[in-house]
């Protein structure tokens, strides 16, 4: 088959200015910052919805001549549902499926590029409870769409659903190695010759899509493992577990002696750490140990790039390495544009989104982990030794969750209290407030030097967001 045009599943496709890669002139209806998401059950997340958007998609994807796609799904319960619904959304499209069962989202993305498919479909919230939901796509290529492709599949579920004559109706197959396969290229992104052997790390998958994945990844590079978390049962995923609830995984750290532990999100796609004393390293320290080995052994490309969240003490401490740091928006899929704008191959958030350009083209847990494993043992040093060099200022997120009524970050009582506390702040410090674009809550952030108070600063901004539309997180 034909190789695509780069991050688009319509090349030919024609939407003016909005083009791929550029931002839409049009505002997205359905999709947010990381494809459709909310609860299930409820609009858009419905069974009628998935059944249309498979088949919007499928619509739009035939006629640039696509065959088939890929659908993988963590294991939260809902996604038996969505799953049916968008399998015969597709088939009604005349596009044929693959399914892989429980799966990691960049396994998903590196299997549409293995299988040379024309794109990639995954049923995942991430690190959302289970009661929510999402699906999110990815292109031949392995990257995620492009706002103007996301606008096409938008207009596309305005037209009535139909369905091809039966001869062109679309087929479906199980891939039963997905995991496998998936599982020895994280292999391959580990140093070749090297091993993890006589190390204990601790694994928790979150009860995700990992569960399956990562405890072989680890154990066949030699590593002792403990896992927690892998135990799903469709309701517990990220339930006091995972990348986002490290409180189990620290005990379990200190319990077992062990020298680190790795911490997944649902879905697979972020990665914490936890040092030998139960240390929290979080994305931002994550990148700086492994920029740090990359300038050190000369395979650094340009510069990093992380986000308008990135803690200031990232970007001091690669300064001092003569290391390029820029921001861009928040969200992984900024951070890519932003790589590849500039021919650089690391950027990432502090949530734990690590992209690594050189090994894969989307957000990746597992090989960010061992990219980190790789610096260590390269510089023959522990977690906590790494982060030498790097120090984080005091940061502090209030999560104010949003009515979806009125603009509060537009009001003059929000904006008034922004301006007074950058102003206590001076040049000490910095404020960002944006919306979440995976859930109802406005994020509210204040960074600033040891000697301010920033969490009561960003509680004073919190309180007036509240105050004008919102409810606590």
């Amino acid at each position: 088959m034909a190789q695509r045009a780069e991050n688009s599943i319509f090349p030919n496709l024609n939407l003016g200015a909005s083009g791929p890669g550029k931002s839409a002139v049009m505002s997205r209806k359905y999709f947010g910052t990381d494809g459709v998401r909310g609860l299930v059950g409820q609009y858009p997340i419905t069974p009628e919805f998935a059944l249309k958007l498979g088949y919007a998609a499928g619509q739009v994807m035939a006629a640039e001549g696509t065959r088939e796609v890929i659908i993988g799904k963590d294991t939260r319960i809902s996604g038996y549902l969505l799953e049916s619904a968008m399998e015969a959304g597709f088939i009604a499209a005349g596009v044929n499926v693959a399914l892989t069962g429980p799966l990691p989202t960049p396994a998903v993305a590196y299997l549409a590029q293995t299988f040379r498919a024309d794109a990639g479909v995954v049923i995942s919230a991430s690190h959302n409870p289970y009661h929510d939901n999402g699906i999110k796509f990815f292109s031949t290529t392995g990257t995620k769409l492009t706002d103007a492709n996301e606008l096409a599949i938008e207009a596309a579920l305005d037209a009535p659903m139909g369905c091809v004559d039966s001869a062109k109706l679309g087929k479906v197959r199980r891939i039963n190695d997905a995991a496998g396969r998936y599982i020895e290229f994280c292999k391959s992104t580990f140093e070749q010759g090297s091993s993890l052997a006589g190390m204990h790390i601790v694994l928790d998958c979150a009860h995700g899509a990992t569960y399956h994945i990562a405890p072989a990844v680890f154990r066949e590079l030699g590593a002792t493992i403990t896992v927690i978390g892998a135990e799903p049962n469709g309701l517990n995923i990220n339930d006091r577990c995972g990348a986002t609830h490290l409180d189990a995984l620290v005990e379990k750290v200190k319990e077992t002696g062990a020298e680190m532990g790795i911490a997944f999100d649902g879905d697979g796609d972020r990665v914490m750490m936890v040092d030998h004393n139960g240390q929290v390293v979080d994305g931002d320290e994550i990148l700086y140990i492994i920029a740090k080995h990359w300038h050190a052994t000369g395979r650094m490309t340009g510069g990093v790039v992380g986000t308008q969240m990135a803690n200031l003490g990232l970007e001091l401490a690669l300064k001092a390495l003569n290391i390029p740091f820029v921001r861009s928006k928040v969200g992984d899929r900024y951070v890519v544009e932003m790589l590849k704008e500039k021919g650089w191959s690391l950027g990432g958030e502090n949530s734990g989104h690590i992209l690594s350009l050189v090994h894969h083209t989307t957000g990746d847990g597992i090989i960010a982990a061992l990219q980190v494993l790789n610096a260590l043992k390269a510089l023959d040093q522990n977690l906590s030794q790494a982060l030498s060099g790097m120090t984080k200022l005091p940061q502090v997120l209030v999560n104010v969750r949003f009515s979806g009524e009125g603009a509060p970050l537009e009001a003059e009582e929000v904006k008034a209290a922004v301006t007074a506390v950058e102003a206590q702040m001076g040049d000490k410090g910095r404020v960002l407030l944006r919306k979440s674009g995976t859930e109802p809550l406005i994020r509210v952030m204040v960074e600033g030097d040891a000697s301010l108070d920033v969490s009561a600063l960003a509680h004073r901004i919190a309180d007036a967001v509240k105050a004008v539309d919102a409810q606590p997180a």
